[in-house]
């Protein structure tokens, strides 16, 4: 009898070339969060830099592989959402703390989970029960940052809208790269998702590229840090590592994130949001642990 592909065996620990990945891709988009909230470019205009350069990064790989029409036309789909997703983000990231604001996304295996519930898939008992408990997590920032302002209760709002469009975002990647090598997959999905932000950016009258050499090396950061460390890391490992196992290592973006906002931007979270991050954490991980990966696919 033939062994079980590494990617449907949920509890095996990845080999060590792919543990290296995940490694460097959790310190990729830790730094996604800190280096959003320290820049001052528009946010289409950085959405539609970052990921042209992302997709530029990874064309040259792209090009050794031929293109699936069928797959093609899900990556398009993926990174016209992936705009969608990296807007929400982008804007909590300046309107809430990064540390309220990464956990928040972190609810993206609640909303996939949904997903796969609403269109006739089963979700385990002990998952509703981790969805629970994230909700409670999600009540205690959002209850704190309400007290605090009305703009940092809108970024958490921002935050959870993001959450739900990258499991989208997610469950669609995984679909396209059935048929798509990786590179492939992110270079198309990056490429659209950055000429979705552009059209944005100029109707809304968004300076492109007149800006301060800091702004551009910030820019350089998250092309190599989170874009390409970050995203295309744990995109290149889902093809032989359980989602179930990558989802559970990208759970320390939300630590990463937050000690590098403390180091970089002195921005320390309320006392009373912590506890709700990990609520958040702790949730997310039961439903991550409880609901099939075959039928739920998430990463960050």
């Amino acid at each position: 009898m033939s062994q079980p592909l590494s990617r449907d065996n949920h509890t095996q620990i990845p080999a060590r070339p792919d543990l290296i990945r995940l490694g460097l891709g959790i310190i990729g988009i830790g730094t996604s969060g800190p280096l959003i909230a320290m820049s001052s470019m528009p946010v289409l205009s950085l959405i539609f830099w970052r990921n042209l350069g992302g997709s530029l990064m990874t064309a040259p790989f792209a090009l050794r592989h031929r293109i699936d029409r069928t797959g093609a036309k899900w990556a398009i789909l993926a990174g016209f959402i992936l705009a969608l997703h990296f807007y929400g983000f982008f804007l909590a990231m300046r309107m809430t703390t990064v540390a309220a604001g990464t956990a928040l996304v972190a609810l993206q295996p609640i909303f996939a989970a949904l997903f796969v519930k609403l269109t006739g898939g089963e979700i385990p008992s002990r998952a509703w029960m981790g969805m629970f408990v994230s909700f409670g997590g999600v009540l205690l920032i959002s209850g704190v940052d309400l007290q605090i302002s009305l703009r940092a209760f809108l970024g958490d709002l921002a935050a959870i809208i993001s959450a739900a469009l990258a499991a989208v975002y997610m469950l669609i990647g995984a679909r396209a790269q059935r048929t798509l090598e990786t590179s492939t997959y992110t270079s198309i999905c990056y490429f659209f998702c950055a000429i979705t932000a552009l059209p944005m950016a100029l109707i809304a009258g968004n300076e492109i590229l007149h800006f301060s050499a800091r702004e551009w090396w910030i820019l350089l950061g998250l092309i190599f840090g989170a874009q390409f460390l970050g995203h295309t890391m744990f995109n290149s490992v889902l093809k032989r590592v359980s989602p179930a196992v990558v989802s559970l290592i990208v759970f320390f973006e939300v630590p990463v994130s937050s000690i590098l906002a403390i180091w970089w931007m002195n921005q320390k979270p309320p006392a009373g949001v912590i506890p709700g991050i990990a609520l958040i954490l702790f949730g997310c991980a039961l439903v991550v642990l409880r609901t099939r990966p075959a039928r739920v696919m998430i990463e960050e």
